[in-house]
């Protein structure tokens, strides 16, 4: 007997409903996408390896998925290398592609190869899958996708705003309400991480500390430990685990604590901005706080940090996130670039909207109307009649063999079909046809002359 077949652990397959309902969640952030002017682009599946390794930190670079090489890519390793079995040296030489890990860096590396086609400032969009090397679990997986809207060529901080707005819009069209979006700035961590002593270990202050959520105030301390922070340092970030009260009170806090940093004080002011304009401006239904523990361990951010939690009582992960990066594109040789982008988590947004049973019921309506199949000559009438149907843009089928009714209506059942349509011998004769609505059970015939008047009831 053949081996059952199966996909790789963090792949899935996706049923007919479950697409309908993806492309329910498509459609919604497109839209507000297209309302707030961003522009669509698409990049390859698969970059050049030193387009991404390197920007995503030591741990980023780990999860990245790396192609190996057409051909006899082995004959090509000196003995040396190849003796060695050392990954990191062997990797580059073997594998000089990988699939993206994010739809950010891909988009630094497009700006500067289309530079010159680009009118700045470029408000772009982006939904396609990313792959990461991942430890599958609920609502993380090792292909998904992101949706991802970004404004380069633009310093001024009403690109976070607006942003901010961005989301509320998606999320309350959505109905999923009273999402928490939660706010800092990574030049308040640089400014916290300068006050206790510890500057020159930033990256590993900021990876530990993203990791708050999954192993608790003990367990970032004890990593900050390990990655060489003293003990002084962590005990200094006591205040840090503490804070909280209204926006304002934390701001409050805030400014007396990085009194000392320039950086920290500058990030603090950004951040008073931000909260400020849109306390004024006002929200749908979202809010906003500020999160001096929010980290997001990606190295390219450089100023405000977004992060969107679930609504209270579900048990799920952050469902979008993003953030400043002033310069990411020098990284590709194009300087003073400044950027600004969210991402939607789309599988965790489908996890969160199925356990709050969010769906509209109509999502699922893949067919409007079924025509039975009575036999070759009463179906020939029905293909036509199927056509016109068709043509006024109504989701319409015709069962494809004469097979018994009761297996015909059971089809429909699954479908959630609301008409059905009867056009046997004798509806045939008398050039009519019988429409069963299956939701009320009432059932009504129309003239074949006059398909219009069952258009106008669908």
């Amino acid at each position: 007997m053949a081996q059952k077949p199966g996909i790789p652990k963090g792949t899935r397959d996706f049923s007919p409903s479950e697409v309908a309902k993806r492309n329910y969640i498509f459609d919604k952030i497109k839209k507000h996408f297209r309302t707030f002017g961003f522009l669509p682009i698409e990049t390859p599946s698969f970059e050049n390896s030193e387009t991404l390794l390197g920007k995503y930190g030591d741990e980023g670079d780990r999860l990245i998925f790396k192609i190996l090489n057409s051909g006899d890519f082995i004959g090509k390793v000196d003995d040396v290398t190849y003796s060695s079995k050392n990954s990191n040296s062997l990797a580059p030489k073997i594998a000089e592609k990988a699939l993206r890990y994010d739809l950010t860096v891909p988009f630094a590396r497009y700006v500067v190869m289309h530079q010159n086609e680009i009118d700045f400032p470029f408000k772009r969009y982006q939904i396609q899958p990313v792959w990461r090397a991942d430890r599958p679990q609920k609502g993380r997986f090792r292909e998904f996708y992101q949706c991802d809207a970004d404004v380069v060529g633009a310093d001024s901080l009403l690109q976070e705003v607006e942003l901010i707005q961005l989301y509320d819009a998606v999320f309350t069209d959505l109905k999923l309400e009273v999402v928490n979006i939660k706010l800092n700035n990574r030049k308040i961590l640089s400014g916290i991480a300068e006050t206790i002593g510890a500057k020159n270990l930033l990256a590993h202050f900021t990876i530990a500390l993203d990791k708050l959520d999954k192993i608790g105030e003990e367990g970032v301390k004890k990593e900050m430990l390990e990655k060489g922070i003293s003990k002084e340092s962590i005990e200094k970030l006591s205040p840090l685990f503490s804070l909280s009260g209204s926006n304002s009170e934390q701001l409050e806090s805030l400014r007396q604590l990085l009194s000392n940093s320039d950086e920290g004080s500058t990030g603090v002011e950004e951040l008073a901005f931000i909260v400020n304009t849109i306390d004024n401006m006002g929200l749908q239904s979202a809010k906003l706080s500020i999160d001096v523990t929010l980290a997001r361990g990606l190295n390219y951010y450089t100023g405000a940090i977004f992060e969107v939690a679930a609504p209270v009582g579900v048990d799920m992960g952050s469902i979008g996130g993003g953030g400043r990066y002033d310069d990411l594109t020098r990284i590709f040789g194009l300087k003073d670039v400044s950027g600004v982008g969210i991402s939607f988590g789309l599988d965790r947004i489908y996890l969160v909207l199925e356990e709050l049973n969010l769906f509209p019921e109509s999502v699922d309506q893949s067919l409007d109307v079924l025509c039975l199949n009575f036999g070759d000559n009463e179906a020939l009438a029905a293909l036509k009649l199927v056509n016109s149907l068709r043509k006024s843009g109504i989701k319409t089928d015709l069962y494809p063999s004469n097979t018994k009714i009761q297996k015909q209506f059971k089809y429909a059942n699954n479908r959630n079909v609301s008409y059905v349509i009867l056009l046997g011998e004798e509806e045939l004769k008398n050039e009519s046809f019988v429409v069963k609505n299956m939701g009320s059970g009432e059932q009504k015939t129309y003239a074949l002359s006059n398909v219009a008047n069952f258009i106008e009831t669908v």
